[in-house]
């Protein structure tokens, strides 16, 4: 292995000892619920869709998110329920329409997770 000479350079030996000896079950409690979070924004619409819902304040009818994506309305409906299954989002039904909003302690996850 290379060792690195650069002026300033923090030796291997040294960097290791700053890493755990190892993971506590609430870091990989942690680690489960960050890539699960992850595996359901995997999907391009289901970003568009968060997105959409983080800009809007309040909540947004489905009858306004389906015209936004050239998608058919069942494959909407199947993005927007992975959506709730994860947690990320609320929905209300009033009648025939279902009303959409994010649930901000679940993005918190993401929130610590990035920061």
């Amino acid at each position: 292995m290379p060792v690195d000479v650069t002026p300033g350079a923090t030796p291997p030996e040294a960097r290791a000892c700053c890493l755990p000896r190892r993971l506590s079950s609430t870091d990989r409690a942690r680690a489960a619920e960050v890539a699960e979070l992850a595996r359901v924004l995997s999907d391009p619409i289901r970003v568009q869709i968060v997105e959409l819902l983080a800009n809007n304040a309040g909540e947004v009818c489905q009858c306004d998110l389906h015209p936004l994506f050239a998608v058919s309305q069942p494959t909407l409906s199947h993005h927007l329920r992975k959506l709730d299954e994860a947690g990320l989002i609320e929905v209300e039904r009033r009648g025939r329409w279902a009303y959409y909003s994010l649930r901000p302690e679940t993005l918190e996850v993401l929130r610590r997770w990035l920061s």
